[in-house]
């Protein structure tokens, strides 16, 4: 392995001795992207309901050559019909009905929003699926859109294969927000920025904490080191009297290697 592999290596245990280091805190702030994302769902959004309504595009045949003629014609329909139902031309009548029933409160364009409609591959079945802040006027507006559209088809294209197969229900449990990926956000972005928090301090903080540092970032040669001596202490002390005093009074070594205990 070459040398630019063992830096890489040393660079990878050393950020991973950081963060070890740091783990309390990369917790905390875990904790605190969970309580302000779950606080912020609480707080400032508002839930919002869905509810489905299932509408059957079927023509009825007396023969199976004529069924299965019939059965293509309406697998080709259902594209034009998933287009026609959010056209004015279905809207325009449903609002009118959802705000005399429900006091709805919104325009042509928010309940267009509030729609979706979806279709499985080869299945003749549409879903109509309408989303409000209000779990019954969802589930009203569906049924509602499913009534006029069974009318309206039957007088623009003339024939009858339109069923409503299954009416939209009450669903009192809320769509958005999602609580749990709020919550898995929040943790996710608090881990995010405890790390970069640490990381920043760490790498901006040019304090000498050991002799690597000295050594290994500076290029610096070790030629000893200089430890804090307690004063107080009578051992410590009595090395300091005698430094002094071999220093300012010239003792010979033999007057040196016999020191005179001083208090300092």
């Amino acid at each position: 392995m070459n040398r630019k592999d063992d830096d890489m290596i040393i660079d990878l245990g050393h950020l991973m001795g950081i963060l070890k280091k740091n783990i309390v805190a990369i917790i905390i702030w875990a904790i605190l992207g969970l309580v302000v994302s779950l606080g912020s769902v609480f707080l400032f959004i508002e839930p919002k309901y869905s509810s489905n309504v299932d509408i059957l595009v079927n023509q009825k045949a007396d023969n199976a050559q004529v069924q299965y003629a019939a059965q293509q014609a309406d697998l080709q329909a259902i594209n034009t019909y998933k287009d026609v139902l959010t056209k004015p031309i279905i809207l325009t009548p449903v609002l009118k009905e959802v705000k005399r029933t429900d006091n709805y409160q919104g325009n042509l364009g928010t309940l267009e929003k509030s729609i979706k409609v979806s279709n499985q591959t080869n299945s003749q079945v549409l879903t109509v699926t309408v989303t409000d802040r209000n779990a019954y006027v969802a589930a009203d507006v569906a049924n509602t859109i499913g009534k006029v559209f069974t009318k309206k088809v039957k007088k623009m294209m003339q024939v009858d294969n339109v069923t409503i197969v299954s009416k939209a229900k009450v669903n009192t449990k809320p769509v958005s927000p999602n609580k749990k990926l709020f919550s898995l956000a929040g943790v996710i972005v608090g881990i995010i920025i405890g790390i970069v928090i640490v990381l920043i301090r760490e790498f901006t903080d040019k304090t000498v904490k050991d002799n690597n540092f000295l050594t290994n970032e500076l290029g610096l040669t070790n030629i000893g080191s200089v430890y804090h001596l307690d004063i107080n202490d009578n051992d410590y002390g009595v090395v300091k009297v005698i430094a002094r005093n071999k220093i300012s009074d010239n003792d010979d070594d033999e007057g040196f290697n016999t020191p005179r205990r001083r208090r300092v």
